[in-house]
């Protein structure tokens, strides 16, 4: 299964990322995690601590491996580069590994020159639809809320694109964005997971503002994921509780997708 989280940032779509590919290591599945929002930190939701990340630099930012693979020239923007360059060896040279969850960290696509048609571009997306299209893996990618890394012809093989909300309307806002840019790409499958839920009201308010968006759960306001994000250790390791609701997240969301 290839699954795409994304939300407003601070929604908590990291801590649903990072959990529930502990989640499915546990159970004995191949994963690879792909952190792709610059400004999350997935290799603390799955519980890498600082010692195992040191010096670990952003795919985006490998800057002699870049060239090498695209042919292209430092400091020569708007010259040629390999569109498709060589990228099936990435996973297994540049990834970090916990609990059987293979991490990549992607990093940020510069915008130089007014678009991101660089070769740093072509590198990530071509990593993202070699790793979505043709490995037998689970595949979960921390988007940011733009799903910029997604293409058309890496979208159609995403089989779902999980939009976690919490109780707000900047919140709603940005799943209704996020549902529109889906459908532009031809993502079908969106789905809501509630995040931050104190009460009932809370629900309803997310089945309100929602409607039409199929809900895989909810997972409750946690002061343990508070203290997780305090340490940099994962709510996985801290909380029985946000354990038991993303599994009832995976579970759901297999269970409509067949």
């Amino acid at each position: 299964m290839k699954i795409a989280v994304s939300g407003k940032g601070g929604a908590g779509k990291t801590t649903v990322a990072g959990v529930m590919a502990r989640i499915l290591g546990d159970r004995g599945k191949k994963v690879i995690a792909i952190d792709a929002d610059p400004d999350s930190n997935l290799a603390s939701a799955i519980g890498m601590d600082e010692e195992s990340t040191k010096g670990v630099k952003p795919l985006a930012a490998m800057e002699e491996f870049i060239a090498e693979r695209t042919g292209s020239k430092k400091g020569q923007y708007g010259a040629f580069f390999q569109l498709n360059p060589r990228v099936d060896d990435i996973p297994e040279r540049f990834s970090l590994v916990r609990d059987g969850v293979k991490l990549l960290v992607l990093g940020n696509i510069p915008q130089g020159g007014g678009g991101c048609f660089c070769a740093e571009n072509a590198l990530l997306r071509s990593l993202l639809s070699y790793v979505i299209v043709e490995r037998d893996e689970y595949v979960i990618v921390d988007l940011e809320a733009g799903l910029e890394h997604l293409g058309r012809g890496t979208a159609e093989y995403i089989d779902a694109l999980i939009v976690v909300v919490e109780p707000g309307r900047r919140s709603f806002q940005t799943a209704h964005q996020v549902r529109r840019l889906a459908d532009d790409i031809g993502i079908k499958k969106v789905y809501v997971v509630g995040n931050k839920i104190a009460d009932g009201q809370d629900e309803t308010l997310v089945r309100e503002n929602l409607e039409g968006l199929p809900l895989l759960g909810f997972l409750s306001l946690n002061d343990r994921i508070i203290e997780a994000d305090k340490r940099g250790v994962s709510p996985y390791d801290l909380s029985e509780k946000v354990r038991e609701e993303v599994a009832a997240v995976l579970d759901s969301l297999e269970d409509l997708t067949g």
